[in-house]
This record gives C-alpha cells, structure tokens and sequence, in this order.
C-alpha cells in the first residue's frame, strides 16, 4: 500500500493496485466492496474494475441494489479523489438497467460532467466487462469541501450529542 501523511486533509491511502481505500478498507489493504483496480486517464476518464463480493448477494447470484448504489457513490467520489480533490456526495441518483451479477468481472467508467462553484457533477456507468453491457448508471452532484471538513464534523457531533434532547 502506498500511504499519505495522515495529517493531510486529502487522507489517502492506495492500494497496490491502485484503489483510493476508505478508513474502513485501509486495514485490509484492499477495497472490501470488490473494486479491484482504478486508473485515471489521459482523457479524465476513470477506468475501473470490479466484481460484486459473495458477501454482497441481494437476489440469487445478483448483487443487493445497496451495493450497487455503494459502489456508484465510491466509483463518483473516487474520480475526483484520483485528481486529488476533497469533496462529499451530496446527491446520488442511480439507475438500475439490469441485474448486476455476482462475482463476475465488471467494469466501470466515471467522469466530470461539468463544474459548478464547490459543485461538481460526475457520472459513472458499471458494465458487463466481457460484453459492455450496461448494469448500472449514476450521476452525483460532489460538494467540494475546505480542509477542516472533518474537525467541523467532529465538533459538530460533540455538540450535538452533549445538547438536551427535547
């Protein structure tokens, strides 16, 4: 794994083979949602692949829609983290085409749309990687946020964990 100064706002921690890991999947050294490798190319597109885990089985041998929609939201962030920008969904619409089968080689492809102050508007699709068959597709508007973004949540949190509940 290739690490960053954890003191940095932009806190991130790669995988061998290139996946931006959460705080939750650093530990494991891999993407524990099945997303197996990530490039970001010449043309700002980024070029990903993946398989639904087991684990991640909603109907027989098709991934639960929540990890569809979980893997978009991290698909759509991760394009702009890859360009070493800090930003926070703040709206995700999916659009299931198909059933996405389980343990199966996927791919995926996500890109800015466009640019709108703090706002940034991505798309990804998910597609059969033998195929290219379209499975799944989002588009998010990413609220770019300032380097104290999570020390604010902290102290907000505190706060409102400490106040009277009515």
């Amino acid at each position: 794994m290739k690490d960053v100064d954890p003191s940095s706002p932009l806190y991130v921690v790669t995988s061998d083979t290139g996946v931006t890991l959460c705080g939750g999947c650093r530990a494991a050294g891999q993407c524990r949602m099945g997303l197996v490798k990530e490039t970001l190319r010449d043309d700002g597109v980024v070029f990903s692949e993946l398989a639904c885990p087991r684990k991640d089985e909603g109907g027989r041998n098709v991934a639960h829609g929540g990890w569809t929609a979980g893997i978009l939201d991290e698909l759509v962030g991760h394009t702009l983290l890859l360009r070493g920008e800090f930003a926070v969904t703040g709206t995700l619409t999916v659009v299931f085409r198909k059933p996405v089968p389980v343990e199966v080689p996927l791919i995926a492809e996500s890109h800015v749309l466009r640019r709108e102050g703090r706002r940034v508007f991505v798309s990804a699709e998910i597609k059969l990687a033998e195929t290219g068959t379209v499975l799944a597709s989002a588009e998010a508007v990413m609220v770019r946020r300032p380097e104290d973004h999570f020390d604010r949540h902290d102290k907000w949190l505190a706060a409102e964990l400490s106040a009277p509940s009515e």
